[in-house]
């Protein structure tokens, strides 16, 4: 069983940065993509990018420019940089890993999140 430990978050004051980090049980490599979520209080979980087995990374508008998705495949870890954060970027964040092996079997994996605040 995979399992997914983020670890990262914390109190920062709006402008500042974190980094998080998503460590999986097993190679990451394995995976098709690894992907960072994030859920504020009273709203739906949202996509906030991922970086796939090649490397390439994708993000959504919102943190474009801000956000970056690392990985260390020696260290099966992936990290989350964030900066120049806002109050709204409040959240839980979440790392997930997917792993496609056909049209009909595609597994995904979860971590228990890290909770990121933003507040002066």
């Amino acid at each position: 069983q995979v399992q997914l430990v983020e670890s990262g978050g914390g109190l920062v004051q709006p402008g500042g940065s974190l980094r998080l980090s998503c460590v999986a049980s097993g190679s990451i490599f394995s995976f098709n993509a690894m992907l960072w979520y994030r859920q504020a209080p009273g709203k739906q979980r949202e996509l906030v990018g991922l970086i796939n087995r090649g490397g390439v990374t994708n993000y959504v508008d919102g943190v474009k420019g801000r956000f970056t998705i690392s990985r260390d495949n020696a260290k099966n870890t992936v990290y989350l940089q964030m900066n120049s954060l806002k109050p709204e970027d409040t959240a839980a964040y979440f790392c997930s890993a997917i792993d496609y092996r056909n049209d009909d079997d595609v597994r995904d994996y979860w971590g228990q999140g890290t909770q990121v605040t933003v507040s002066s």
